[in-house]
């Protein structure tokens, strides 16, 4: 958002949706000058750094997470992009001491849409990874975590959410493809998980012709 404040576009819009349901909004265009989307709340990760010159994006990656593992509240998982989770609050969150992670979006349970990394950026999600032979899938990548737990099922509100998402990116970027982190990286992640409804979401119109290659 601009010093400026909402626009009356913008403040019709929320009026509409209500304030109950963030997954209502409309996610609005990135900015011609970055890949920084208008409908989301920003929290600037600062692990990012620069895709290879000339890479097209054209694949979008499915996370899931949450924090402590099972947990639907708090802002563990912000704190944990923006290098601010202190390890001692949760014995959950000791192994993450020290971790640089980040995605470019979060979907909460509710449908809010956070964004920590310029899509145009790197964002340091994938780790070590490979999609149709190319491996360093951040190179080429978006990557957008969902609140979830891979025992739980997805919410209505996010499904809603990562329509609208897919859309917006694909009014700047070339997607041609999309999968799950376990996708990419077998045998060392499994998400999405068994819960995400991938029938559901290729369906939807404003992923038509998206292809999930597994």
């Amino acid at each position: 958002m601009g010093a400026s404040g909402p626009s009356a576009a913008q403040r019709r819009g929320r009026r509409a949706g209500g304030r109950g349901d963030p997954s209502s909004r409309g996610d609005g265009a990135a900015s011609p000058a970055s890949g920084w989307l208008a409908g989301a709340r920003r929290v600037p990760s600062p692990n990012f750094d620069a895709r290879p010159a000339g890479v097209a994006i054209d694949l979008l990656v499915v996370h899931h997470i949450s924090l402590p593992p099972g947990r639907f509240s708090g802002d563990a998982i912000e704190r944990l992009f923006t290098n601010r989770l202190d390890a001692r609050a949760h014995p959950a969150f000791e192994p993450l001491r020290g971790l640089r992670v980040s995605a470019h979006f979060l979907i909460r349970r509710r449908g809010e849409l956070l964004q920590f990394v310029d899509a145009d950026a790197r964002a340091w999600h994938a780790g070590a990874s490979c999609f149709l032979g190319r491996e360093r899938c951040n190179d080429f990548s978006i990557g957008v975590e969902l609140e979830g737990d891979g025992a739980h099922r997805f919410t209505e509100a996010q499904y809603r959410r990562l329509r609208r998402l897919v859309a917006a990116l694909r009014a700047r970027h070339p997607l041609r493809w999309i999968a799950g982190h376990g996708d990419i990286a077998p045998g060392r992640k499994s998400d999405p998980g068994p819960c995400f409804d991938w029938a559901r979401v290729l369906a939807a119109p404003e992923v038509a012709g998206l292809e999930r290659p597994f």
